[in-house]
């Protein structure tokens, strides 16, 4: 935990805050002037006027300038010591604590208890209190026009900033501990409605991959036909013949992924055997893809000792495969995968030499539509489907999925992380 949170649940929403803060400043003009022009009290009714003035502006200055819906820790804080300050200054110049109106200075505590960091709710309440014993020694009198001797007892004086401190300490207390379980709840709504909506989008991206299938199936069998008379025709020259049964087997490649994604589970993936360790699994796509790529594969194991084996998920094979495809693309010349395992867990580490992931995107890594992954110019840009789709399926089958950018290498940094009994367990 620490000072000014940066999550959003540990924020106040703006639209809310804004609608309270009209309701206080109004409530605030409403009393000054029932107090001024009705029950005769005297006071610098000019001063206190130009401060709720300042809250108008404060509150304006949220509505036209602060763009986000979310009100940020540290900004909420910002605001709320405002608060605090405008609201201490008017009771400062109307009486003090025995101001009755002096039991709202709590309020902006209990705002931060509710919505904001643990610290910094603590914070908000030290001043808070601090400000409550300010006010105790030091005010402004409110003499009425009859009695200019307005006085209360020793005992009430300071019973009353007592009540507030202990009232503030038991709400703040039960405020913080009734946000720490809501945004618990609310975390755990999210992760959910995070998870359901991956799954609508895997449902939505398997319906166009099927069209595709279909659509991409006859051109493609027009090319095998023809590489098959182009292998025919020049047999005699054996480095051609070569490249063209390299794209004749991509080719097929091609159709049996085409297959897969037509949604027909009776064909099986003829390139990856099944029920094998995660070494194997690895070993098998690095191949794959050194069939076609002029560029340096490097699979290091560090201490890998699972023999678990995976059984028919192939999932997770093109997960892998995703990842190892995109580093592929982005590196400049060598992609390094190691491969290593504890008791516990089994990691998975994929980095490249390439330019990296852009700063400003990195926390949206994984989400689909994300674009500019390099800062490569004229070349084409993903719109983060691979990792999206590559992600998605490790999740779904228990992995933990995290990006960054490599602190050993130049490029970016992939780690995939399995609890050994998770594995285990597929």
């Amino acid at each position: 935990m620490q000072f000014f949170e940066t999550t959003k649940l540990f924020s106040l929403n703006r639209r809310e805050y804004i609608n309270l803060r009209w309701i206080a400043i109004i409530g605030q003009l409403i009393t000054i002037n029932l107090v001024k022009f009705y029950f005769e009290f005297e006071f610098n009714y000019t001063l206190t006027t130009i401060i709720i003035i300042f809250g108008i502006l404060s509150n304006l200055f949220l509505i036209f300038f602060y763009n986000k819906n979310q009100i940020t820790d540290r900004s909420s804080f910002i605001f709320l010591l405002t608060d605090i300050t405008q609201l201490s200054t008017l009771i400062y110049l109307t009486g003090g604590i025995i101001n009755p109106f002096s039991i709202f200075i709590i309020v902006p505590s209990i705002f931060s208890s509710i919505y904001l960091g643990k610290k910094t709710s603590i914070l908000i309440a030290f001043i808070t209190i601090c400000t409550i014993i300010f006010l105790t020694f030091f005010q402004k009198p409110l003499p009425h026009p009859i009695n200019n001797h307005f006085h209360v007892s020793d005992y009430y004086y300071y019973a009353v900033p007592l009540s507030l401190i202990i009232a503030l300490g038991f709400l703040s207390y039960f405020s913080i501990t009734f946000g720490i379980e809501s945004r618990i709840r609310k975390e755990a709504l999210n992760k959910m409605e995070s998870l359901m909506a991956k799954e609508h989008e895997l449902v939505s991206l398997g319906g166009q991959a099927a069209a595709a299938a279909h659509s991409l199936g006859t051109p493609l069998s027009t090319i095998k036909i023809i590489l098959q008379d182009l292998i025919g025709e020049l047999k005699d020259k054996e480095d051609i013949t070569k490249d063209l049964n390299l794209l004749s087997s991509q080719v097929d490649r091609c159709i049996e992924i085409l297959n897969k994604l037509s949604l027909n589970p009776s064909i099986d993936d003829k390139f990856l055997d099944k029920n094998l360790t995660l070494k194997i699994y690895l070993v098998q796509i690095i191949k794959s893809f050194e069939e076609i790529s002029k560029k340096e594969f490097k699979l290091i194991f560090d201490q890998f000792n699972n023999p678990i084996v995976i059984p028919n998920l192939i999932e997770i094979v093109y997960g892998l495969r995703n990842f190892i495809g995109n580093a592929n693309k982005f590196s400049k010349n060598k992609i390094f995968i190691n491969l290593k395992s504890d008791s516990e867990k089994t990691y998975i580490k994929i980095e490249d030499d390439g330019p990296g992931f852009k700063k400003e995107i990195l926390s949206k890594i994984g989400e689909p539509y994300i674009n500019n992954f390099s800062n490569i110019k004229n070349k084409n840009q993903g719109l983060g489907l691979g990792i999206f789709i590559g992600k998605t399926l490790l999740e779904k089958n228990l992995a933990n999925v995290t990006f960054s950018n490599s602190t050993t290498r130049s490029g970016a940094e992939i780690n995939i992380i399995w609890k050994n009994k998770d594995l285990s367990s597929l």
